[in-house]
């Protein structure tokens, strides 16, 4: 499959979980029986691990259909590339998603965490957010008015900018990925899923994925 055909197969999985009337595929006992040997994922899926954002569930995908990677904040790290490379390397996935949520737990701790007075955080919780903290800078310096900063940070335009920065760090940090997606082989979709809604929006679209929601006026910045 193409990356714009397995995208295109999640968002239809999406709407149909959004409709409250999944398929479920690929769930039973035989699906179970002919991976026990192997595994051909049609994406790699890289998200938050907070417990809202259940990846199959999601996209009403089966067992087998997406290698999943996930962390607090989908913060970039050495485990996270490697585990990328290995699904686009040797499982020879055509398509990432990175999967950011709005009230994410992770960008709120990092906003909190630019306060004068923020509390000291446990040293392996600030290391994982603190990646995190550039784009509430960026985010905090496009919102100054005449070089103030403002008091309050729009959480949701935090995770935009940070989802954004992750997209393209992977692909920075990353040759055989970014190689991939030059060759037309591979494409990267940074979606933001909306808790209430259960939707899937993209936010960042990088290679041969086209989505017609790039238009809605709730995404911004969607192609770069």
């Amino acid at each position: 499959m193409s990356p714009r055909q397995v995208w295109q197969q999640m968002v239809e999985g999406n709407e149909r979980f959004v409709s409250g009337a999944p398929a479920h595929p690929r769930q039973d006992v035989e699906r179970r029986t002919e991976l026990a040997s192997s595994q051909h994922p049609t994406a790699a899926l890289f998200g938050c691990s907070d417990s809202r954002l259940a990846a199959e569930i999601i996209f009403d995908e089966g067992l087998g259909d997406l290698f999943v990677v996930r962390n607090a904040g989908q913060v970039i790290s050495d485990s996270v590339i490697g585990s990328l490379e290995y699904a686009v390397g040797v499982l020879e996935v055509p398509l990432i998603v990175v999967l950011a949520h709005d009230a994410c737990g992770a960008v709120g701790a990092a906003i909190e965490s630019t306060g004068v007075d923020a509390p000291t955080l446990p040293a392996y919780i600030w290391r994982q957010i603190a990646p995190i903290v550039p784009a509430v800078r960026r985010v905090q310096r496009a919102s100054a008015v005449d070089g103030q900063l403002p008091d309050v940070v729009d959480p949701e335009l935090v995770g935009r900018e940070h989802l954004r920065h992750t997209v393209g760090e992977l692909l920075r940090a990353s040759e055989l990925i970014s190689e991939a997606v030059a060759e037309g082989r591979v494409a990267v979709v940074g979606a933001n899923y909306r808790l209430d809604e259960g939707e899937a929006f993209p936010v960042v679209i990088v290679g041969d994925v086209d989505d017609p929601r790039v238009d809605d006026p709730r995404v911004e910045d969607a192609r770069i």
